[in-house]
């Protein structure tokens, strides 16, 4: 029971129902490996009304807010491996002569039995 998890409020919402049902806190504890202590506070917010959906919607926006900040860093890596390929391609070796441009492609070699 040290490690942190999330609950959602529905499931929350549950336990405390379940204890308001009779449930013994000790038997939801071991059920749900959770302290009575977090039960007891959950029963309190449930009878206070701070499990109803506006708490929800603040999970839901929470939830969609890690989720944004995820992207934003999967975003900022993949600008950083940009860059980072745009200075190898302007200080990487280029054979002399050879064409630089994407569109065009490297230049024709010259065939083995054409024209002198």
């Amino acid at each position: 029971m040290a490690r942190h998890r999330s609950h959602s409020v529905a499931f929350k919402r549950q336990v405390a129902e379940e204890f308001i049902a009779g449930e013994t806190l000790h038997a939801l504890s071991k059920r749900h490996d959770i302290s009575r202590q977090l039960i007891r506070i959950w029963v309190g917010k449930f009878e206070a009304g701070a499990l109803d959906e506006d708490a929800q919607a603040a999970d839901l926006i929470q939830e969609y807010e890690a989720r944004i900040a995820a992207l934003e860093r999967m975003v900022g890596r993949q600008a950083l491996e940009l860059e980072l390929l745009k200075g190898a391609l302007k200080h990487g070796p280029r054979p002399k002569g050879a064409s630089t441009s994407v569109v065009t492609g490297p230049p024709a070699s010259p065939s083995p039995g054409g024209a002198r």
